[in-house]
């Protein structure tokens, strides 16, 4: 590893972060483990933002600051702190989560450990908007399988029915990860993203909740409810576009599939489980074909909506 490089990368994405902002950044450079380095890119921020990021970029060198001057949605976002990163480890972070103080050093103590783990990440904690405990979240992605298609296959049966996705927070191998970008500017990206890092290795769930994600109304899912709205969170160039996520999600695992390392034997048994993924989806990827269809019929009606939510904020 070169002398200059940090052992861990942190890339922070973040719109409008004022409120919770000041927390996160708190929590992430009192760490136990100083070897880092804190990487911000800020969407176009409107509110102060900009001004807490800078100062504190000015008085922590292990900081770097990057802004946009307008919002290309939250997907191109953590691509862009990801690919902005130098460590041997990766983890995003939001700015409305809090991290325990020993989050990154007991995690790296576990990738340093055992070569064939890809990421660690602790347990978690719901918390609220004023910081009180929500809920202990339970999310089994302990995956210790030598063999990747068994970690492939209990990996969809944990996210059969939605999962959170908060070991998506962890700490990920960035050699690893770097061959898994783009995230994708889709809804569930996280989520499909963490199937693919099981083709490639074991995940480890250290104990402890050292991970305090914060359930609040201005997260994505509770500000952007309609699910057209979050598509267009993810990336404004696709508002008012026809967008078929089951089958993005399929296109998605076919490919990780055939380019991930995998021996015959286990590509064709990770091929077969997307057969029973097949199963599980297919109501979801009908509804896909028939909206595709429609939508000749469909796509004025949805402008017509977004030209009216959008006259509702200006006013």
């Amino acid at each position: 590893m070169n002398q200059n490089q940090p052992l861990v990368s942190i890339g922070m994405p973040v719109y409008n972060g004022e409120r919770f902002l000041e927390i996160a950044l708190n929590s992430l450079l009192a760490q136990t483990l100083r070897d880092f380095e804190l990487i911000i890119s800020d969407n176009g921020s409107t509110d102060k933002t900009e001004e807490i990021c800078r100062q504190y970029a000015k008085a922590d060198r292990r900081i770097r600051y990057f802004r946009n001057e307008q919002n290309l949605g939250a997907g191109w976002n953590f691509d862009r702190v990801a690919e902005l990163a130098t460590g041997k480890y990766f983890k995003w972070a939001c700015h409305d989560d809090v991290c325990d103080l020993e989050f990154l050093q007991r995690c790296v103590d576990i990738l340093e450990q055992d070569p064939s783990i890809v990421l660690a990440y602790p347990k978690t904690l719901i918390i609220d908007e004023h910081g009180s405990e929500i809920k202990k979240y339970e999310d089994r992605f302990h995956l210790q399988s030598s063999h990747p298609a068994e970690r492939f296959k209990i990996y969809h049966h944990l996210v059969r029915y939605g999962h959170e996705c908060h070991p998506f927070h962890g700490l990920i191998r960035r050699d690893v990860l770097t061959q898994l970008l783009p995230l994708g500017s889709y809804p569930s990206s996280d989520l499909v993203l963490l199937g693919k890092l099981a083709l490639y290795g074991k995940f480890y769930e250290v104990p402890g909740y050292l991970f305090w994600k914060r359930d609040h109304p201005g997260t994505s899912v509770r500000a952007h409810r309609p699910f057209r709205e979050r598509i267009a969170w993810y990336d404004p160039t696709k508002t008012g576009k026809l967008h078929l996520t089951r089958w993005k999600w399929l296109r998605e695992y076919i490919h990780a599939i055939h380019t991930a390392p995998l021996n015959w034997q286990e590509r064709v048994k990770c091929y077969f489980q997307m057969l029973e993924w097949l199963t599980w989806n297919s109501v979801w990827l009908t509804k896909d074909l028939l909206k595709a269809t429609a939508w000749p019929i469909i796509k004025p009606l949805v402008n017509r909506q977004f030209k009216t939510a959008k006259t509702a904020d200006i006013n």
